[in-house]
């Protein structure tokens, strides 16, 4: 019983800081519509902050957590004036999603340079002898956690509830509009509410640092918490926010203590996507919201730039002819990242499908690359199947995961969906990190035969390169030739507005269920020539790391071209190979580029390519971004 109340308690302190960031995000979320994915990484610039103050330069405690919660503060106001608050009146939901994505890369990169990638942790503001009350011990820590958290939901009540600032808050989340007419600065009220959400991310790193290692990435760990805390309890609902965060905290606690630490953050997850399935809104939905009425929705919609007739035949017989003597071309020394270079691109291919061409945000691409890899890399590793069958096994169970996502996901838009594939994505990865027997765990699966089909072996760099070419040139085709019939207009017309394909007599379920599992198929087989190229595979390697690169790829090469995003797959996997001095980089120029093509290049590399030098005087057809 003793063990079962400490357990709880654990579960209730890490609850709170979960709400605490959930609370950003409902706050943010109420007032603008959109979700802010890097609130997690203002937890972490507080905290490393705070250790630079007190530990790197000796501040006092109290002098150091003031200063380290002034930078978090100064941080949220820099990246909302220059990034969130423009974006948000130009951009459609979906990509304001992509953008907080690529904020939350930007800020975990520029941790890094700053900071370095070794853990970090600060000393007990109390000491760190425990405190014994009624025969339960607690951390001092978690006294001061409690106080920061009761303090800024005290705050948030009374500002929102008690003043002027808070009224005009409401109002904006309530009618941006009629906001506006009554004289309401509705961009100022934005990016106060998004420089308030940072504050009280940086004040709960800063509470939570003592009892917790963090390094320059765990900031997404506090972004996927609150994202799915909010979640439960209710998208743009306060209080929802912070019940959401205690209900995860215990749930992630009771399932460590009694079932596996392993195991913690996959029921976490299993409990958020029965949310989703049972009450996609929410447990405690938020009784006054953004109403749908009058919803400013005068976003700009970037015309998508396509290269057609015979430019495109030039275009495509130019790239065969590329693909084919590059190899001869390449160092050798490079050859092995250009071969991850298109393995990679034949995930990202399947990405464009339901992203660029259907309009559905997936943050979970990289889980159906972990089904079909582990498949096909344990069947041929532990149990002697031939490659392929293994590759034909994992796209099996790969369709079958996919449609079942499907049927869940079916009722879910936007935010929604978008956060069920991040739950799937990371329900696969935690698996994969605790079936230690069959993954090989955190370690790995080692040992992985190199591809082959009969006497024809793969496992030189050349040869998988022009295997992986030929795929490409198959799938590349197969998909064209699918995305320019009635299919592919239909999926372009889901992504420009649901409602009307569905008056129009579109199966709109049907549409994205299809689209999903093109998507599912093509992460699969390149998750699969991933293991059999680099004979091992890790949960880190097909983790929500990889799942944000991509999108980041997709994004900056070109999103519903197919082809473009080769541009930023290639631009992504082969610099930080070419410079390796400026490897340390790598994700703040990752993060950065996705922020600079969402705001300032909405059609890629390739829609400059394609529009500036191919096709300079076509005027391309309008299409939702």
């Amino acid at each position: 019983m003793e063990q079962a109340v400490q357990t709880v308690i654990g579960g209730l302190l890490q609850g709170t800081v979960f709400g605490v960031v959930a609370l950003g995000f409902a706050l943010v979320f109420r007032v603008t519509g959109a979700i802010n994915l890097s609130q997690g990484a203002f937890c972490i610039v507080g905290a490393l902050a705070m250790y630079s103050f007190q530990v790197s330069l000796g501040w006092p405690g109290w002098a150091a957590a003031a200063a380290a919660v002034g930078v978090t503060a100064a941080a949220g106001a820099v990246i909302g004036a220059t990034t969130f608050v423009p974006a948000l009146s130009r951009l459609p939901v979906s990509s304001m999603l992509i953008l907080t994505a690529g904020l939350l890369t930007t800020l975990e990169g520029l941790s890094l340079v700053v900071w370095g990638s070794q853990p970090y942790a600060l000393p007990p503001f109390s000491g760190e002898a425990p405190v014994s009350v009624l025969g339960v011990r607690l951390p001092t820590q978690g006294f001061w956690i409690v106080g920061a958290a009761a303090a800024i939901i005290a705050g948030v009540w009374f500002l929102l509830m008690r003043t002027a600032l808070g009224r005009a808050l409401r109002a904006c989340a309530e009618n941006p509009t009629a906001a506006r007419l009554m004289g309401i600065d509705v961009p100022r009220m934005t990016l106060f509410a998004f420089t308030l959400a940072a504050l009280i991310a940086g004040i709960g790193g800063i509470a939570v640092a003592p009892i917790l290692s963090f390094q320059f990435d765990t900031g997404r760990l506090f972004t996927i918490a609150g994202f799915s805390a909010v979640a439960i309890g209710g998208l743009g609902s306060l209080v929802g926010s912070v019940a959401g965060g205690e209900l995860l905290g215990v749930a992630e606690q009771l399932a460590a203590g009694y079932i596996s630490s392993l195991f913690a953050n996959g029921i976490a997850l299993a409990l958020l996507i029965l949310t989703l399935l049972v009450r996609p809104s929410g447990l405690l939905t938020a009784k006054r919201t953004r109403r749908e009425d009058v919803r400013d929705e005068h976003r700009i919609y970037h015309p998508v730039v396509r290269l057609r007739g015979r430019r495109a035949v030039v275009f495509g017989l130019g790239a065969v002819a590329a693909l084919a003597v590059l190899p001869w071309i390449v160092p050798p020394g490079l050859m092995n990242s250009v071969v991850i270079t298109g393995i990679l691109f034949i995930s990202v291919l399947g990405l464009d499908v339901l992203m660029g061409y259907c309009g559905q945000v997936s943050l979970g691409q990289a889980g159906f690359m972990a089904v079909g890899g582990y498949t096909a890399a344990i069947l041929a590793t532990n149990h002697g199947w031939p490659p392929l069958a293994g590759i034909a096994a994992g796209l099996v169970l790969s369709l079958a995961c996919a449609v079942a996502l499907s049927l869940v996901t079916m009722r879910l838009r936007g935010h929604y969906l978008a956060l069920a594939t991040l739950a799937f994505g990371l329900l696969v990865e935690s698996l994969a990190v605790g079936m230690t027997e069959t993954t090989g765990g955190p370690s790995g699966l080692v040992g992985v035969p190199s591809f082959s089909v009969g006497p024809f072996d793969f496992g030189t760099p050349l040869a998988m390169y022009y295997l992986v070419a030929a795929v490409i040139v198959v799938l590349v085709l197969v998909l064209l030739g699918g995305l320019r019939s009635g299919f592919g207009r239909a999926l372009q017309a889901v992504r420009t507005d649901q409602t009307a394909a569905a008056a129009l007599g579109i199966n709109v379920p049907r549409y994205k269920m299809a689209a999903f599992a093109a998507s599912a198929a093509a992460a699969s087989l390149s998750g699969s020539l991933y293991a059999f190229h680099l004979n091992f595979l890790s949960p880190d390697m097909v983790g929500l790391a990889r799942s944000l690169e991509m999108i980041a790829m997709l994004v900056v090469g070109g999103e519903g071209t197919l082809v473009g995003s080769l541009f930023g797959v290639a631009l992504l996997t082969l610099l930080p190979t070419i410079f390796q001095p400026l490897a340390l980089y790598k994700t703040f120029a990752e993060g950065l580029l996705l922020v600079l093509a969402v705001r300032y290049l909405p059609g890629g590399i390739f829609g400059v390519f394609a529009q500036r030098v191919l096709n300079p005087s076509a005027r391309p057809a309008r299409s939702a971004a």
